[in-house]
């Protein structure tokens, strides 16, 4: 159980949930399949799979939870097709045109007579709930992933008081002055081989550069010329490797051998004492590296937070 991704949403004020309230909760909203005529649905699944039933795993404080979504895939070129065999045999029959409008019709139609021999694509997202840390993470790759998994839960649990988190200073700026070396690099943080630059003006262009030593001068020539980095691979305190821009979402997780190396010493055989293992190390170091990551950002602005 190793997340790929942390999207991270800030508690801005006190939650706590025991996980026996937490899973009362997220039955009411469990997944169902798809209906014949529905293109779409989602709800709350057992985040451990076919080992468990539970819908929250908890360990240590920290809550896991997955969303399912299932959507029914009607290839577009097959629904075409038909619309147009359907309006063809309506203009000869009848002797008339058929109309854009028309056509919309006949597609929605075509549509709901397809839904039941659809193809359904299924896609889990997991995230954790860490009331003691003030955080929800998510394992999603796009704001949207995630921000869908959290109003989701929102209307689950009928509250949900988050935000992502902000620092006192723009990250491209704290990025780009580890590279100018301008601002000082945390002891906590080496340097990675890949980032992105942006030209800040209206219609400025974007460079990539991936396997190159980002202390290069051909990298350094584009900052000179008031290019930003938005995006910044860098190693976590010798133990995680990851991908963080400018909105602060952590991307291509990655962890270290020391971490797999914990696991590896877990002397069990069964796959949830296996699974429950790599998520209270994965929590663990998540729990010293987010703050960690925001303190080396400039500090967390918490202005917005009510504290205890």
């Amino acid at each position: 159980m190793w997340f790929r991704n942390a999207r991270v949403f800030r508690f801005t004020k006190p939650f706590d949930i025991t996980a026996e309230a937490l899973e009362e909760k997220l039955q009411a909203d469990a997944f169902k399949p798809c209906g014949p005529q529905e293109t779409m649905r989602q709800g709350w699944v057992p985040p451990l799979g076919k080992h468990g039933e539970l819908l929250v795993h908890s360990a240590n404080g920290y809550h896991l939870i997955a969303l399912r979504k299932e959507e029914k895939i009607l290839p577009g070129p097959v629904v075409k097709e038909a619309v147009e065999e359907r309006a063809e045999a309506i203009e000869v029959e009848q002797s008339r045109k058929v109309r854009r409008k028309e056509k919309d019709e006949i597609k929605e139609q075509v549509m709901l007579e397809m839904l039941p021999q659809a193809f359904s694509r299924n896609r889990r997202c997991y995230a954790y709930l860490a009331p003691k840390d003030g955080v929800l993470v998510v394992d999603a790759g796009s704001a949207k992933q995630a921000e869908d998994l959290a109003s989701t839960l929102r209307k689950t649990l009928g509250s949900l008081p988050v935000r992502p988190p902000v620092v006192e200073q723009a990250p491209a700026f704290t990025f780009t002055g580890w590279l100018t070396e301008t601002v000082d690099l945390p002891a906590t943080i080496e340097l990675g081989n890949e980032c992105e630059l942006k030209d800040p003006s209206e219609d400025g262009g974007v460079v990539r550069c991936k396997g190159l030593d980002l202390k290069a001068d051909e990298i350094r020539n584009h900052l000179e010329t008031g290019m930003q980095v938005t995006k910044l691979a860098v190693t976590w305190d010798n133990n995680v490797h990851l991908v963080l821009d400018e909105e602060l979402s952590i991307r291509r997780l990655k962890f270290g051998e020391t971490l797999q190396e914990q696991l590896d010493d877990v002397d069990v055989d069964d796959a949830v004492a296996k699974f429950d293992a790599a998520f209270t190390i994965m929590t663990l170091e998540l729990s010293r590296m987010i703050p960690g990551l925001l303190e080396a950002l400039g500090g967390e602005d918490r202005s917005a937070i009510v504290e205890d």
